[in-house]
Order: structure tokens, then sequence, then C-alpha cells
């Protein structure tokens, strides 16, 4: 239980810095080209901790907070490939869907591409990933609340 509450600690501190950097950005969306161009630098900070903090939640939950979660409620069976967990949360309502998780991850990957030449589909994707990001908080939440059944029984 310890470790749970060690991940989740750290999941918290990324979901309040994420959803700090969508709130002051909000007046701004949807982005295009054009918003792109007229974002000051301290504007241009906040979208950097925006992907920052999504890649960082996205990671730690897939990484650290879903094993944790498969252990805390004793789940039976190997569970050897990511998919197969992923299954597992969500046969057992932890998660929504595990096509959905992938989808965030496939948001969090492409961040990590720069399209400096490119405005609109710099404005595309972040247009996207705001979307997203409020999936991945709401991920967040359910994973929390799923998991508060067994802390307070244990």
């Amino acid at each position: 239980m310890m470790m749970y509450v060690e991940v989740l600690k750290i999941c918290d501190r990324h979901a309040e810095r994420l959803q700090w950097a969508m709130h002051e950005m909000q007046g701004r969306l949807p982005f295009d080209a054009h918003v792109l161009g007229e974002l000051s630098g301290i504007e241009l900070a906040i979208l950097d901790q925006f992907t920052a903090r999504f890649s960082k939640l996205q990671d730690m939950m897939g990484a650290k907070l879903f094993p944790v979660i498969l252990e805390l409620t004793k789940e039976q069976g190997e569970l050897s490939g990511f998919i197969d967990k992923l299954n597992r949360l969500e046969k057992n309502g932890v998660i929504a869907s595990a096509h959905d998780w992938l989808i965030l991850a496939e948001m969090r990957n492409s961040f990590s591409h720069e399209y400096p030449d490119e405005p609109e589909i710099q404005a595309s994707l972040l247009n996207k990933s705001f979307v997203l990001a409020n999936e991945l908080l709401a991920t967040l939440d359910d994973v929390k609340s799923y998991a508060n059944r067994y802390v307070s029984e244990g």
C-alpha cells in the first residue's frame, strides 16, 4: 500500500500542474497557426509545461500506477505484456478502455516530434491533446476511486 501512496502522490503532482497549464491556456483555445504565432514567451513555457506534465502523468500511470493497482487488487494470472495488463484493468472497470489508453500513449509519443515549420500541425496536435488531457485526468480519478475501495479495506 505504501507504494500506491507514493506513486499516487507523484501522479497527483503531475495532474495538478497539468490542470494549471490547461487553465492558463484556456483563453487561447482553439489553437491555430495564427494563435501559435502570437504566443508570448511565458505562454510558450506554459505549453511546454502542459506537454511535459501530460507526458509524465501518462507515463507514470502506465509504468507505475497500473502495476501497483493490479498488485493491490491481488490480480491472479500471468500478465506479462502491457496490453494484457490494460485489458485486465478494463475488464475490472479500473479504466474505461484499453484502446483509449493506447491513444493517450500515442499522444504522449507525438509530443517528441517537432514541427517548427508546420504550425497547422502543431495547433492540431495541441487541440487534440487538450481534449485527451481531460480524458487522462478522468482516468486518474477513475483509478483512484477504484483503488480507494481496496486501500480502505486494507
